[in-house]
């Protein structure tokens, strides 16, 4: 099979935390499309449009041209690959690892597939599962830097630093200009308390990519833990002129200042770190110690008294579970548009009892609206449209067990309605059940409700 590489998305490790242990949080890069070999039919057209639709970012029509693609043909592994890749680009992390396993199915000896399928788990914090994947595609493809580099920060994930490192090592020695690298080895030089090691893998990164502005806060940290104070301040300037909303590079420079006594300049700093993140108990400790030696006792003890507090949150009680709350809920699905079209009326006029509860629900009658529907799927048990629309009526009213019961009859009935999908989704999502509720918004954007994967992006990751 002929594979041609397009577009890989590209890979951050991020430095956070100030005047603690730089953590490890990053992003693994997803494998780009492969194309099969050229064969003269309607699923191979269907297939090279979806490919130049992800070559040219626009991953929802992309995903619709590879369901096509795989309609006609159902046994073609790249298919599945390449909707998963769409899929996976869409935040719908969930959904691409269904279309993976089914790649990998078909297609077992697929390195690709084994990788993007670990990124995937990787995005759904599953690193564990992860590293099956990427030791499956390094087996597989033992010379691709990728299937490391992918390795070794799930392995930072697990806290395994000394591994991650190997495997950013091995990443180098494939890929001796891969920016990445160099930063997620240094990185893991910190985690293990190597700061004087850290320091040329940051200048290495900062010489191949001079705009990395974490690696100049990588490097200002060792430096910072080093006690080399004017040489972190120079980091973490160099890193605040590349990215002026970095509130820990604020903190940090403001601590470092602090050591060579510059305690004006280290005020500036903490008000600055405290004004982009009013949250940040460091900042506002630092802000707190730096005002005692202006005599700004009464504010520096209001800082101090608020950095305890900040430190021993108390966490407060949600009447939904996650982070679709009621509010999020009813925005969510008012937002549903109902596609229904005109129906021929029947002898039973179930039909004119479903319409007439459309339009009470669009004038707030909803016990109106509930006795409609509940009257055309009793002369209609087949209805599923009625169903949907009682499930909506009945979720308004709060009673989110109903809603799922009509929301699932709907789906027995007519499984493509992808709006069904997309509202037991964000129930379920809402009740707790958050693999539930995004694997039927994976479902409905791959049925063409779009907005699905808006919603996955903001709750499903």
């Amino acid at each position: 099979m002929k594979k041609t590489y397009l577009l890989p998305v590209a890979a951050l490790l991020m430095l956070s935390g100030p005047l603690a242990q730089a953590q490890l949080a990053s992003t693994a890069s997803t494998p780009p499309p492969v194309a099969p070999a050229p064969a003269a039919n309607p699923a191979e057209e269907f297939f090279r449009s979806g490919l130049e639709k992800s070559k040219a970012g626009d991953f929802t029509a992309a995903l619709q041209a590879f369901n096509q693609a795989i309609a006609m043909s159902p046994d073609n592994a790249p298919s599945y690959y390449n909707r998963g890749w769409a899929k996976a680009n869409l935040r719908d992390h969930r959904g691409a690892i269904l279309d993976f396993d089914r790649a990998i199915e078909l297609n077992p000896k697929d390195a690709l597939s084994y990788l993007a399928r670990g990124n995937s788990k990787s995005r759904q914090e599953d690193h564990r599962a992860a590293l099956q994947d990427y030791n499956q595609a390094i087996e597989l493809a033992p010379d691709d830097p990728q299937a490391y580099y992918n390795r070794g920060l799930s392995r930072t994930k697990l806290n395994n630093y000394r591994a991650a490192l190997q495997d950013f090592t091995k990443t180098i020695e494939l890929s001796p200009d891969n920016v990445q690298a160099y930063y997620s080895r240094g990185m893991c030089k910190l985690k293990l308390d190597d700061y004087a090691g850290s320091l040329p893998d940051f200048t290495k990164a900062v010489e191949l990519s001079p705009k990395q502005a974490k690696a100049f806060a990588g490097r200002g940290y060792a430096h910072l833990k080093l006690g080399k104070f004017k040489e972190a301040v120079a980091d973490y300037s160099q890193a605040i002129t590349l990215n002026p909303q970095d509130a820990d590079a604020y903190c940090n420079r403001g601590y470092a200042k602090s050591q060579l006594d510059d305690h004006k300049g280290a005020l500036a700093d903490f008000e600055q770190a405290v004004n982009l993140d009013p949250n940040s108990a460091m900042a506002i400790y630092g802000r707190g110690f730096a005002r005692t030696k202006f005599n700004m006792l009464r504010e520096a003890q209001a800082d101090l008294t608020r950095a305890v507090e900040l430190d021993n949150p108390v966490a407060a009680k949600a009447a939904f579970s996650g982070p679709i709350t009621k509010d999020v809920l009813d925005n969510l699905r008012n937002a549903v548009q109902n596609r229904s079209r005109m129906q021929e009326l029947a002898g039973n006029r179930a039909e004119a009892f479903y319409a007439r509860g459309l339009t009470r629900s669009m004038g707030g009658d909803l016990k109106g609206a509930m006795t409609d529907y509940t009257r055309a799927i009793e002369l209609a048990p087949t209805y599923a449209e009625a169903y949907f629309a009682r499930g909506l009526v009945r979720s308004q009213t709060n009673d989110q067990a109903g809603a799922i019961q009509d929301c699932n009859n709907a789906l027995l009935l007519k499984p493509t309605m992808a709006e069904a999908h997309y509202v037991r989704g964000i129930i379920r999502h809402s009740q707790g059940d958050a693999n539930g509720g995004c694997l039927d918004l994976s479902k409905a954007g791959e049925l063409g409700y779009t907005p699905a994967y808006t919603a996955i992006k903001d709750y499903c990751n």
